[in-house]
């Protein structure tokens, strides 16, 4: 059987502060909204946007970076994979949630803080510091 591919490649700005939350085992976890834009001509030929809204999840150092630097408003380059959980709410009734997990993240310019970069592992270790400019993020 061949191997399939689940990578997810998204460039947009984050609707809302990151929410920082940690597993009982203390491993960081860090979820955003982030918004995703296209443009494109209708029939008619005028102009429309279509705004797309993801759920990014990252864990362990990345979360740690994300929780630290992302804000609402941060446009950021998300590099993940597409996974789509399930439970019973408490009706009893089957629920289910997809989400992007980040394996790496980059921090781009506009909204909060500027334009440094960030990127790391999702799941593991945090690759080293990234590229960064006089007076960016400090690691």
């Amino acid at each position: 059987m061949a191997r399939g591919v689940n990578k997810v490649i998204l460039v947009g700005n984050l609707g809302a502060d990151p929410e920082m939350k940690y597993t009982p085992s203390g491993t960081p976890i860090c979820t955003f909204r982030l918004a995703t834009s296209e443009t494109f001509k209708d029939r008619d030929g005028n102009q429309q946007e279509r705004t797309e809204w993801h759920r990014v999840v990252a864990w362990s150092r990345l979360a740690e970076i994300c929780g630290q630097y992302l804000a609402k408003g941060r446009q950021v380059y998300i590099e993940g994979s597409i996974r789509t959980r399930s439970w019973d709410d408490n009706e009893g009734n089957k629920r289910f949630m997809t989400e992007v997990v980040a394996r790496d993240v980059q921090f781009l310019g506009g909204g909060a803080g500027g334009g440094s970069a960030a990127g790391g592992g999702g799941g593991g270790d945090f690759g080293g510091p990234p590229p960064l400019g006089d007076d960016d993020i400090p690691f």
